[in-house]
C-alpha cells in the first residue's frame, strides 16, 4: 500500500509540473490530459515491444478501489473544502432552482438518458436491458462537483450562476446515488421495491446525511468557538471529515451530503462567529492546498484508468452520441427550472445555455459505473462512461469559461429559449 501511494503521488506531482511548465491548461484538466498522454505513451511502448512499464503501472492501478476511494473518502474531503467557501445566504436565495435540478432534474435526466441509451446501444447491436440503460442514466446524470468547482474557478461567471451551478453539483450526487442504489437492487434481486421502501431508502441516505452532517458540523463549530488556537481548529476540521466519513459509512447515510452540510456550517457559522483572522487565513490555506492536491490525484487517476479499460472505435462513436444525448437531457431538465424561476426573480441572460453546457460529468460517474455487477454489460457501460466523462471534461471543461465570457459580453438579445 505504501509503495502504491508513493508511486501514485510522485507520478501525479510530475504530471502537475509538466502541465504547469509546458502545457498551461487549467490545473485539474491539465493533469488529466498529461495522464492520458502518459497512458498513451505506455501503450505505444508496449506496442513497440516494451510492455514492462505498462504492465507494472497496470498492476499498481489495478490495486486501487476507485469506487471506495472516491465515494467514501476523496469526495468527502473535496465537497467539504468546496462547501467551506459557499455562502449559505446565497444558497437560500437560489434554493428553488438548486432543489429542482438536484432532485427532479436527476430523475428526469435518468429517464431521458436511459431511453436514448437503449436506442443508441441497439444501433450498434449491443443488447443492453432497459434496466441497465436506466442504471447508466442514473450514474451519468449527476453533474460532478469536483469537475465543476475546478472549472468555475477560472470562469468569469456571475454570482447567481456560480451559486446555482455549485449548489446543484454539491447536492445532486446524493439523489443520483439513491436512484442508482434502488435500480441496482432491482437488477441484483430481480424485485421492484415498493414506494415506501424507496422513500425510506431516500430518507435514510439523503435526509440522514443532512442530519448527521448538521450534528457533527455544529459540534465542531462549538469546539472551535471555545478556543483560540488555529492549529487545533484546523485539526478539528480534518478530524471532522475523516471521522465523519467513517461514521457515515457505518450508519449507512450519505457521507458526501453530510460533508456538504458540515462544510456549510463551518464555512458560515464557524468563519463568521468562531474564528479570528489568523485562523481564517490558515483554515483557508490548508483546505485550498488539500483541495488542489486531491483534485490533481483524482484527475490523474481518471487519466490513468485508460490503461485498464477495453476500447474500440464503436465505443468512441457510441459514447459521442450518448454525450450529445446527455446534453439534450441536461437542457430538458434545466430549461423548465429556469423558466419557472423567471416568474419570481430576474435571471441573468444566457443562464440556460451556461447551465446546460456547465453540467460536467466526472469521477462520481466512473465510481458508480465501477459498482455495477461483474459482467459484459458492466464492461460496456464502464467503457462508455469513461469516454463520456473524458469528452465532458475536455470539451465542456475547456470551453465553459469562453462561453461564460461570450454570454456575459453579449447584448440582451431577444432569445425565445432564454427569455
Amino acid at each position: 500500500m505504501l509503495e502504491l501511494a508513493a508511486g501514485f503521488i510522485c507520478l501525479t506531482a510530475l504530471l502537475t509540473y509538466v502541465n504547469y511548465r509546458f502545457i498551461g491548461l487549467p490545473p485539474t484538466i491539465g493533469v488529466m490530459v498529461t495522464a492520458l498522454m502518459f497512458s498513451l505513451l505506455l501503450q505505444g511502448l508496449s506496442f513497440l515491444g516494451y510492455p514492462g512499464l505498462e504492465d507494472r503501472v497496470q498492476q499498481l492501478i489495478g490495486q486501487i478501489d476507485f469506487g471506495d476511494l472516491l465515494m467514501n473518502w476523496m469526495l468527502s474531503f473535496l465537497l467539504f473544502a468546496g462547501a467551506l467557501h459557499v455562502n449559505l445566504g446565497d444558497l437560500r436565495s437560489y434554493r428553488w432552482p438548486i432543489g429542482l435540478l438536484a432532485t427532479f432534474g436527476v430523475l428526469i435526466a435518468t429517464t431521458v438518458i436511459g431511453a436514448l441509451a437503449y436506442w443508441i446501444f441497439a444501433l450498434f447491436g449491443w443488447h443492453v436491458s432497459p434496466l441497465y440503460c436506466l442504471l447508466f442514466g442514473a450514474l451519468i446524470s449527476p453533474t460532478d462537483p469536483i469537475a465543476v468547482l475546478g472549472v468555475l474557478r477560472t470562469a468569469n461567471a456571475s454570482k447567481p450562476l456560480k451559486t446555482t451551478i455549485v449548489g446543484e453539483s454539491l447536492f445532486n450526487d446524493g439523489t443520483a446515488v439513491v436512484v442508482f442504489t434502488v435500480l441496482l437492487g432491482i437488477a441484483q434481486l430481480g424485485e421492484t421495491p415498493t414506494v415506501g421502501e424507496t422513500a425510506l431508502l431516500f430518507v435514510h441516505e439523503a435526509v440522514g446525511g443532512v442530519l448527521f452532517g448538521g450534528l457533527i458540523g455544529y459540534a465542531v463549530y462549538l469546539m472551535i468557538k471555545s478556543i483560540e488556537q488555529y492549529q487545533i481548529e484546523v485539526m478539528l476540521t480534518l478530524a471532522l471529515v475523516i471521522g465523519g466519513s467513517a461514521m457515515a459509512s457505518e450508519l449507512h447515510v450519505s457521507g458526501p451530503i453530510a460533508m456538504v452540510v458540515a462544510g456549510l456550517i463551518i464555512g458560515n457559522l464557524g468563519r463568521n462567529l468562531a474564528m479570528n483572522d489568523m485562523t481564517r487565513r490558515y483554515m483557508d490555506g490548508f483546505w485550498e492546498l488539500l483541495d488542489d492536491m486531491l483534485n490533481a490525484l483524482l484527475f490523474a487517476l481518471i487519466g490513468m484508468e485508460l490503461l485498464l479499460l477495453p476500447f474500440s472505435w464503436q465505443h468512441l462513436i457510441a459514447a459521442s452520441l450518448l454525450a450529445a444525448a446527455i446534453l439534450l437531457s441536461r437542457f430538458v431538465t434545466v430549461a423548465p427550472a429556469i423558466l419557472l424561476l423567471r416568474r419570481w426573480r430576474k435571471v441573468p441572460h444566457g443562464t440556460i445555455r451556461i447551465l446546460t453546457w456547465g453540467g460536467l460529468r466526472g469521477g462520481v460517474s466512473v465510481a458508480l459505473a465501477l459498482a455495477l455487477p461483474t459482467g459484459p454489460e458492466r464492461d460496456l457501460l464502464l467503457s462508455i462512461t469513461y469516454i463520456v466523462v473524458l469528452l465532458s471534461i475536455l470539451l465542456q471543461g475547456l470551453t465553459i469559461g469562453k462561453l461564460v465570457n461570450a454570454v456575459t459580453r453579449a447584448p440582451q438579445a431577444k432569445d425565445p429559449a432564454e427569455h
